[in-house]
């Protein structure tokens, strides 16, 4: 799938909760909505499991960044017109999406 489609739908989690982007995603008509979705729910379970310093509350996460980088490009062919052949370019991409805890904000105080 090609990194401009991607970006598109993307661009809808960045900075959200991850709550409503998992609903977002699950209800968006995009085709790129589905490896997007599935790699949040993999950043999730990497979060809840990985951390073995304190408990995180699923409750409590957001998406804190997301890009999409561009893969390797496929070039194929295909017949063109007047017998020539016509490049073909398949290209993919590389999803990431990082997700953090809120953390709570301390108040300054003026002395």
């Amino acid at each position: 799938m090609s990194p401009r489609k991607v970006r598109r739908v993307i661009d809808l989690v960045r900075g959200k909760e991850v709550d409503a982007a998992l609903n977002a995603l699950h209800f968006l008509r995009k085709r790129a909505a589905l490896p997007i979705e599935k790699t949040l729910r993999s950043a999730v379970a990497n979060m809840l499991n990985n951390r073995d310093a304190k408990k995180v509350d699923e409750a409590n996460l957001y998406v804190k960044t997301a890009y999409v980088d561009g893969g390797f490009t496929m070039k194929r062919f295909r017949a063109g017109s007047m017998g020539r052949a016509s490049r073909v370019r398949k290209r993919t991409c590389h999803i990431t999406i990082v997700v953090s805890e809120y953390q709570p904000s301390e108040k300054v105080s003026n002395a």
